[in-house]
Formats: structure tokens, C-alpha cells, sequence
């Protein structure tokens, strides 16, 4: 992973000083709120429901385990003793003081980390593939090209102050697991007849009030011109966004209201004319130079035969196991290795829910060991809230098994129902218009046997507690959203969204549905895909292949009669 060099650590350093000077002089009085209130931005600290709330940056979701020991340290002097991972494979702390953020910094400094750009009108953190450099169908690894955006456009002077915040996807394989396209721009490695690598340039998608799925601009991008195309379609976007009102001001408005062709005209005119050919142009140098930064770990060699006949035995003998292996463990392109999914989606433990995305301080700290013990130190986060210990061999993985299962981190449920995205909501939020950990707590209640949700197949059930759809519950199978009719917390469902390949926006079933009636509702509803879903020897009718088929008039009609 990139390590820092002399001037990023004077940088980082520096604007950690400088925080702790304005925000010592807004505590003393000495700064208005309005004049804080970017400087505070730009850290990365938010002013919540009940306190202050920092996103600390993990730039394409790339942790070292030492740093992970750093958090689980600064939760536990700073905050209440947990983090909080989100879409953007970031953390967040829900309660540290605001008097004490300038030496969370510090701390964050120390070990190569920051909060800078996580909010405001800026370039966010960049995101991508969390099977990046290991994926067997990979074209080529996405984490160089995240690090070189990265570089850019970090401090990018002109960027600073955008319309509205701009948020980057790169992926290297074809299957999309980072929702580029509800992005402003998603970048997708391809290669053109010639075998040469380049980006298909997907511009101007997003959710929230105005949810857009994003148009492609260009189908093919010399990979030379990453740069120098990007820099076209953010001065493009500075200088025709809007800047009236924040509701309208996002690109996706843009390219919307232009038509994605002539916005792509803009940019090319932009492009051609201001930076293509220039300074921005990448050398082979600069591709080598950030390759650099992501070697191959020191893989071995294994009898491939011994390994499989032992991991078979283990498989029988153990069904909990045989399930985690199913669910929470993928391929790796290199024999001998599989890449584990940590669920951060516990559930109930102990009778007690806890919230999706959330890890404790005990748990970062054995998690780092862990990284140390079975992955190469590295650890990674996924757009589904949940870890990665990308390069774990074979014949460890029960072992592993065991130890996350003590951790109540070996839940087998990825990709089922109660594998959700699941904002803090108005437990947290200042925005949010209603709450979501108790619907969460429900649904898990109502639906907490493995056999039934392995028997649903893969559903994506997403839910934010605002409009502003951070769990992105537009492009959710299902989509819970939280609303607020007259002081009482109310539930909108959507169906048939989805984020990957064939991105789509779920359509609203109908009216909302009080707290109480979520669960059950839900239940009507699935009750509906198995009773209508088709089945052959070979396969089972997905979730979305039924609302695609017959639309969501069935589910409507059952869940309202």
C-alpha cells in the first residue's frame, strides 16, 4: 500500500497544526461559526444530532493493520469505543469532543492516515473493488489509477470549492462492485482491439433527492489521459454546475439537463483544447511508480491436492463452517488462497443489535492481529460496510473461522437480506427524519434463520433514514426509507433497485408503512418472490429477475390488497 513520503508528512502535519489554530480560536470565541463552519469541512468534522461526527479517510478502503490499532486507540480515548465503517469504505467516529479532534489528527498523522476531504465541496475518497489485485477476472489492478487520482486531486486548488462534492469509482474487472455508475464518474478498465488498456468514462450518477444513473461519455480512454480527462470534466462541471441551490448543484443535474452527448461534447472541447497532451499526460514511469505501491505479497506454494482434501474434510464435518466458506469467502486468482469477508452485520449479540458497519475497539485491535497472523497485515473495506482479508490460505481458513466466530465476526451471511447498508439515522443524524437501528433490530428478528435467507438467494436490502439515501436505497432489491409524517417515523419500500452491472432505481411500492408493520411487510413480500419465482434443476429465479419479469404490481397488491 502507498507509504508517505517527506512532503505528505510535513503536509498532513502542517494542516493538523493548522486545525488546531482555528479551532482554538473558534472555542475562544475569536471565529465566527460561519467562518469555522468550512474549515471544519475540510477536517472532515461534522456537527451532528448530539455531537460532533469525524469521517477519517481510507483511501480505496486500503488499511494497514497498525493503523487499524491506531483506531481502535483513538475510539477508545477519544470517542465511546467504536467506529463506524460506511459505503465509501471510510470510518467514522459518532462522539468525540470537538476540543479534542485536533489531537485525533495528530494521532491519525502519526500513522500515515487523515480526515482531509471526506467532506465539503471537493473530490472525495476515491473507492474501488475491494477483491482489487486479487479478483481472477480481473483486467488489470484499479488500485494504481485510485492512487494516482488520488495524488491529483488531493488539495487540487481549483477543486477546493466545487458546486457540490464529487465522488470517484474505479474498477478493474468487469462485474461492478464498487456502484460506479451512482457516481459522479465511474472508471472502468477495458482494453481496445489493440490490447491497449484504457477507461470507460461514466459521468454524472448519483442518488439522494435526485437519484441518476450515470452516462457513458466515452467508451474507450487512453489510460495516458486519466488526468487530463478528469481535470475537462471537473473544470467543465465548475464552470456550468450550479451554485444557487445546493439541491440542483451536483453534476448528475448537469449532465442530466444537457443530455449526457452534449455534455461529453463539452468535455471533449474542454479537453482538447485546455489539457490534453499536457502536463497531466501519465508516462509509464508514473504507471510503474504507483504500481510499485501495490507488490505482491510473498504468496506460497502449496500441495493444491492436500490442501483441497483437508478443506473438504472440514467442510463436512462442520456446516457453520461449510456455510461461512459459501457466503463469506471468495476466489483468489492465486492457488492456495481465498480472500475472507468480514461481516460487520452481527445482528443481534447477547440480545443486544448492533448497528451494521460498526466494529468496537476490542474487535479493530484482534482484527489487526488477525491481518498480521493470516493476510499480510492488510485489511480492506468493502461498499457493503463490511471488512476484506484479501489473501488468507486455504488451509487456514477454519482456523481463522474460529477465532472471527469468538469475535462474533464470522456471521455467514453475506449477500442475504440481513447483509444490509444501513445509515445511522436519526439516532445520529441531524438530517435524518427518522431512525433506523430499531427497523434494522426488527428485521433481524423477524429474519434470523440462515437456512431461510440462503434459500432467498442473494437480496440486497439497503436503507437510509433520509432523502439524502447514504445506504443508497434507490439501487437496493429491497430499499427501506425513513420518512417523517407529523413527528411519527414512517417507512417507504422500494423494489427492483440495483447497483452493479445493470444498475437500476427501485420503483416505490406505494404508500409508507408505520415502525411497527416493516418487518412484517417485508415478510408479504417475500412470501410473494417464492410463492411467484421460477425454478429449474440448474437454477433458481433471483430476486430482481422476478421484479424485472412481472414488475412490482404482485407485491403491491398483496402488501395493500
Amino acid at each position: 500500500m502507498y507509504q508517505y513520503n517527506y512532503a505528505d508528512q510535513t503536509l498532513v502535519e502542517e494542516r493538523v497544526a493548522q486545525f488546531r489554530d482555528q479551532t482554538e480560536r473558534f472555542l475562544a470565541g475569536e471565529l465566527p461559526e460561519e467562518q469555522f463552519l468550512p474549515l471544519r469541512l475540510q477536517n472532515g468534522l461534522y456537527i451532528q444530532r448530539y455531537a460532533p461526527m469525524l469521517r477519517i479517510a481510507i483511501p480505496y478502503g486500503l488499511l494497514a493493520s497498525y493503523q487499524l490499532r491506531k483506531l481502535a486507540e483513538i475510539a477508545r480515548k477519544y470517542d465511546r469505543g467504536y467506529g463506524h465503517f460506511t459505503t465509501r469504505t471510510n470510518i467514522q467516529l459518532n462522539w468525540p469532543k470537538l476540543e479534542d479532534v485536533p489531537d485525533i489528527l495528530a494521532e491519525l498523522a502519526s500513522v500515515q492516515m487523515h480526515s482531509i476531504q471526506t467532506s465539503g465541496n471537493c473530490i472525495r475518497n476515491t473507492t474501488t473493488d475491494p477483491y482489487a489485485g486479487i479478483h481472477k477476472e480481473e483486467i488489470a489492478d484499479p488500485r494504481p489509477y485510485c492512487e494516482i487520482i488520488r495524488q491529483w486531486s488531493t488539495f487540487h486548488p481549483e477543486f477546493a470549492f466545487l458546486p457540490r462534492k464529487f465522488k470517484i469509482a474505479v474498477i478493474g474487472t468487469e462485474a461492478d462492485r464498487a456502484a460506479t455508475q451512482v457516481h459522479d464518474v465511474g472508471l472502468h478498465v477495458v482494453t481496445n482491439d489493440a490490447g491497449e488498456l484504457g477507461f470507460e468514462v461514466i459521468v454524472g450518477g448519483g442518488l439522494g433527492r435526485t437519484p441518476i444513473i450515470g452516462k457513458t461519455i466515452r467508451k474507450f480512454l487512453p489510460r495516458e489521459h486519466l488526468l487530463s480527462y478528469l481535470d475537462a470534466v471537473l473544470r467543465v462541471y465548475n464552470l456550468h454546475g450550479r451554485r444557487d441551490n445546493k439541491y440542483k448543484a451536483r453534476i448528475k443535474i448537469l449532465v442530466d439537463s444537457l443530455g449526457g452527448d452534449q455534455f461529453g461534447k463539452l468535455v471533449e472541447a474542454e479537453w482538447e483544447a485546455h489539457t490534453k497532451d499536457g502536463p497531466l499526460t501519465l508516462t509509464e514511469e508514473n504507471f510503474d511508480t504507483a504500481a510499485s505501491y501495490f507488490s505482491m505479497p510473498d504468496y506460497q506454494s502449496f500441495d493444491a491436492l492436500a490442501v483441497q482434501s483437508e478443506l473438504q474434510a472440514q467442510l463436512a464435518d462442520n456446516k457453520d463452517f461449510a456455510d461461512w466458506y459459501k457466503q463469506n469467502t471468495v476466489a483468489h486468482k492465486v492457488d492456495g488462497y481465498r480472500a475472507v469477508v468480514i461481516s460487520l452485520k452481527a445482528g443481534l449479540v447477547d440480545g443486544r443489535y448492533v448497528p451494521s458497519g460498526d466494529l468496537s475497539d476490542a474487535q479493530m485491535d484482534a482484527l489487526a492481529d488477525l491481518s498480521d497472523r493470516y493476510s499480510f497485515g492488510e485489511l480492506r473495506g468493502t461498499y457493503q460496510q463490511n471488512l476484506v482479508f484479501a489473501d488468507v490460505q486455504t488451509n487456514e481458513l477454519y482456523e481463522l473461522w474460529q477465532q472471527l466466530a469468538e469475535l462474533h465476526l464470522a456471521r455467514a451471511n453475506i449477500n442475504t437480506l440481513t447483509d444490509m447498508i444501513v445509515c445511522p439515522g436519526w439516532d445520529y443524524c441531524s438530517l435524518a427524519n427518522a431512525t433506523t437501528h430499531n427497523i434494522a433490530e426488527q428485521i433481524e428478528k423477524q429474519f434470523d434463520d440462515l437456512d431461510y435467507l440462503y434459500d432467498l438467494g442473494d437480496i440486497r436490502l439497503n436503507m437510509s433514514g433520509c432523502m439524502n439515501a447514504c445506504a443508497h436505497h434507490h439501487t437496493g432489491d429491497i430499499g427501506i426509507l425513513g420518512v417523517d409524517k407529523k413527528g411519527e417515523h414512517w417507512y417507504q419500500i422500494s423494489l427492483g433497485g440495483n447497483s452493479s452491472n445493470d444498475a437500476k432505481l427501485g420503483k416505490i411500492l406505494g404508500k409508507a408503512v408505520p415502525a411497527d408493520d416493516v418487518a412484517s411487510t417485508l415478510q408479504t413480500i417475500l412470501d410473494v418472490y417464492l410463492d411467484i419465482r421460477g425454478t429449474n434443476e440448474q437454477d433458481v429465479e433471483g430476486f430482481g429477475d422476478v421484479i424485472d419479469r412481472v414488475g412490482i404490481a404482485p407485491f403491491k397488491e398483496k402488501v395493500y390488497g
